[in-house]
């Protein structure tokens, strides 16, 4: 399936779990990609590991690190400048916050985190919807976290920065629909990515158990009794990026096999 030929991707924190797989999946289905994130060495490597069966398909990095957002803003600038094609899909993803109970958390943990999120995201955002409205086409997916519908115990500033994303996303939503640009969100619940491993080791110090036995009791919590892997989040992105999903707009997708209670 090739679905996604002749579009050009912009994946952010594609070096590694759900951006990587994305990025990967994007290329498969025919999309030129544009890898982003902080480390050169890793990006070159998934660089390496993506499709290019089209000839229109034309695959490179930029890096940049989100946690400052002028780096993030000047490096992107930088490249538009110099590859002038349309970037018709924006997946904004980026690994989250530090765990930690809200009471306990400093004024700055939130002032970083809110500008490595949403100011990050709005940056990218800016500089691309001038050639989507152009194009008369945008894809905008913003992997969140399934605290957007229900907060987790644990994650404070995770849970409160995510908020503020994903209303950022439905305002967005409602200004750019008349463009064809379409603005949704997916939320992953557990999900086998270097980000949920940190979790587990904090847990299982705290604890006095096992990382073993902390991501059993996670698997537990979770309908499917599985935790999720990142290639199963990409496909749900990959979904809204694709024509299948030309009216979906607005709108928050949880993939975590069923866990929030929510509806």
């Amino acid at each position: 399936m090739k679905d996604l030929e002749n579009k050009v991707a912009l994946v952010s924190g594609s070096s590694q779990g759900i951006g990587k797989e994305t990025a990967k999946l994007f290329a498969e289905r025919g999309a030129s990609v544009v890898l982003l994130a902080r480390n050169k060495e890793k990006l070159e490597g998934v660089l390496d590991e993506l499709a290019d069966s089209l000839p229109s398909q034309r695959h490179c990095i930029i890096v940049a690190d989100f946690s400052e957002p002028k780096n993030v803003n000047s490096s992107v600038r930088e490249f538009l400048d110099k590859d002038t094609r349309t970037i018709h899909i924006l997946v904004n993803n980026t690994g989250g916050p530090a765990g930690g109970l809200i009471k306990d958390a400093s004024p700055g943990a939130f002032i970083d985190t809110f500008q490595q999120h949403l100011i990050c995201n709005h940056i990218l955002v800016q500089a691309l919807i001038p050639s989507m409205i152009n194009a008369k086409f945008g894809r905008i997916i913003n992997v969140i976290s399934t605290s957007v519908k229900q907060p987790l115990n644990g994650l404070g500033v995770s849970n409160t920065i995510r908020g503020a994303v994903a209303n950022w996303s439905k305002t967005l939503a409602n200004e750019l629909g008349e463009y064809n640009i379409t603005v949704n969100n997916v939320l992953p619940g557990a999900t086998n990515t270097s980000r949920l491993s940190d979790i587990a080791s904090s847990k299982a110090k705290k604890l006095d158990k096992s990382v073993d036995d902390i991501y059993e009791s996670m698997a537990l919590q979770v309908p499917m009794k599985r935790i999720a892997e990142p290639e199963e989040v990409a496909k749900a992105i990959a979904f809204l990026a694709s024509n299948e999903a030309d009216y979906i707009n607005g709108i928050n997708l949880p993939v975590d096999g069923g866990r929030t209670k929510s509806l």
